[in-house]
């Protein structure tokens, strides 16, 4: 981050929450419906990914993701266009520095999906602004349920690697700001839009 950009940011009201879970928690069905929620309407804005997979059936290109090459994310990482990164089952997946850091000038809340290691880097990045919130399904059973559930959408292959990743996700949840079980989709949904509100209030 250059020196002169630092400074306002530091000094912004804007936020940055970062929503982790397993796959198969349901974050980001809870993220799409918290986005649509009225108090939030013109505040929160989900941070669009690059990513180097092939689009699913019903993605469109900048509304789910950035959809490039494997050679086009390196160079987009050598000009230090992505604030964080990761690879998941063979596949490339980052963070637009610019589009994140735009918004916190202009004092918005910015939503980020993110695994636990970039859950961390933006955590340490921006520590004044990030604020982190896990996930969590009822119990590792019902995951596995709900993954399985998923079959046609999901390769078979992964699904094992899935669940294997599920338990070292659910230790790292202690380190964050807030953790909240998705046992009820409509619960959920209202302890998470009450954790961002509190930050609208006391921002």
């Amino acid at each position: 981050m250059k020196a002169q950009n630092s400074e306002p940011i530091a000094r912004s009201p804007g936020r940055i929450f970062v929503i982790s879970g397993p796959s198969g928690s349901g974050k980001t069905t809870l993220l799409g419906k918290l986005l649509k929620s009225r108090e939030l309407k013109n505040l929160l804005e989900r941070s669009v990914s690059f990513t180097t997979r092939s689009a699913r059936r019903g993605e469109k290109q900048g509304r789910d993701y950035f959809f490039v090459g494997a050679g086009e994310f390196r160079r987009k990482r050598r000009e230090e266009k992505i604030l964080e990164w990761t690879k998941y089952l063979g596949y490339y997946y980052g963070t637009p520095k610019d589009f994140v850091e735009e918004r916190l000038r202009q004092g918005k809340f910015v939503a980020l999906c993110l695994d636990t290691a970039g859950a961390k880097h933006i955590k340490r990045t921006y520590p004044a602004q990030a604020v982190t919130i896990f996930i969590a399904p009822p119990s590792l059973e019902a995951l596995r349920q709900r993954i399985h559930g998923r079959g046609r959408e999901t390769v078979k292959a992964e699904i094992k690697k899935r669940l294997g990743m599920a338990g070292q996700e659910l230790k790292e949840s202690q380190g964050y700001d807030h953790c909240l079980v998705n046992d009820d989709f409509k619960r959920a949904l209202a302890e998470l839009k009450g954790i961002v509100l509190k930050y609208k209030v006391n921002g």
